[in-house]
């Protein structure tokens, strides 16, 4: 059983920054991570939101540079799967598939994942037409027809990725306008092969052994259009039924957080898109990180000299030492 100062739970954007932070401060830091560094961003063909890249940067490019800052700084990161924290007197046991860790704080920074459709055809075409990374699959249907269901970033941003392979791109979104960045609309716009299909929704996937075509209803009206496959970007849903009852939630399931990004529950802070009221920018997930190692690491300089764990004052010395006991 390892014993760590703090554990990151999600090695996306927002757990390395974290763990980057704590570790510089002295902390031990152990980010836990069930897919590979970068989290949800690893499946994206081009960042163009992250400062510092005014070129835009893929995703799967972006966590291993994070990963190395982080293990720079002297965390350590451990691929498993969380399945429970569980209070256990101060501290807290970080239950995985493989291991148990104990932990004298915990920053959950597990994000989010793709909000399924919901339709016929979803499951059964999962894997034969039906994806969610643009740039893992849209080389697999160069010349062929695809559809992408969303109208938000992400949607258009895949969809400009599938539009560099396709021969048609259908892009359908619910209300009559998109909520994407203007500038991705219009250049997703000024494409002769691409054609949006607003206040609309898919109904159904259709197809034989593998994706064959959609049905798109609009009122009471319902068109059939044939694609070779569809890319679903709707939203996305945090990963937080793990935690039980063990810190308040909202209704949406984020964890509700102060402004120090501390949790209901002394010790546990949040940070990233699975906390309420993150705008899911990565530049202000990077900085709601580095507010939670921060205090994170007050609170275990606090803990160790029996002091109080609010935030105030100028107790915070722990710069480039061990806070190991």
């Amino acid at each position: 059983m390892q014993h760590m100062d703090v554990v990151v739970i999600g090695a996306g954007v927002a757990g390395l920054t974290a763990a980057m932070i704590a570790a510089g401060h002295g902390a031990s830091t152990l980010v836990i991570e069930q897919l590979a560094p970068g989290g949800q961003v690893a499946t994206i063909e081009a960042i163009r939101n992250f400062p510092g890249f005014p070129d835009g940067i893929a995703g799967y490019e972006l966590g291993p540079l994070l990963q190395q800052q982080a293990e720079a700084a002297g965390a350590a990161v451990q691929l498993d799967s969380v399945s429970a924290i569980v209070a256990d007197g101060a501290n807290y046991r970080v239950i995985c598939a493989d291991d148990e860790i104990v932990a004298k704080a915990v920053i959950i920074a597990a994000g989010s994942s793709l909000r399924e459709l919901a339709i016929a055809g979803e499951a059964e075409f999962a894997g034969r037409g039906v994806s969610h990374c643009a740039s893992c699959d849209g080389p697999l249907f160069k010349g062929q027809p695809v559809a992408v269901v969303g109208g938000g970033d992400s949607a258009f941003d895949e969809a400009l990725v599938l539009a560099g392979y396709a021969s048609e791109v259908i892009l359908i979104h619910r209300g009559p306008c998109p909520s994407a960045r203007p500038f991705a609309v219009a250049q997703l716009a000024a494409l002769p092969h691409v054609r949006m299909v607003a206040d609309a929704e898919v109904v159904a996937i259709e197809g034989d052994t593998r994706v064959t075509g959609i049905a798109i209803g609009r009122g009471h009206e319902t068109e059939h259009a044939p694609c070779r496959a569809v890319f679903a970007y709707t939203g996305l849903k945090p990963r937080s039924s793990f935690l039980g009852d063990l810190v308040a939630l909202d209704a949406g399931g984020h964890i509700v957080t102060d402004l120090m990004m501390r949790a209901s529950r002394p010790g546990l802070f949040a940070a990233g898109d699975i906390r309420a009221g993150s705008v899911k920018l990565l530049a202000s997930v990077a900085g709601d990180a580095a507010t939670a190692a921060i205090a994170a690491v007050r609170y275990l300089h606090n803990a160790r000299n029996n002091k109080n764990t609010e935030l105030g004052g100028d107790d915070f010395g722990v710069a480039e030492r061990s806070l190991t006991a």
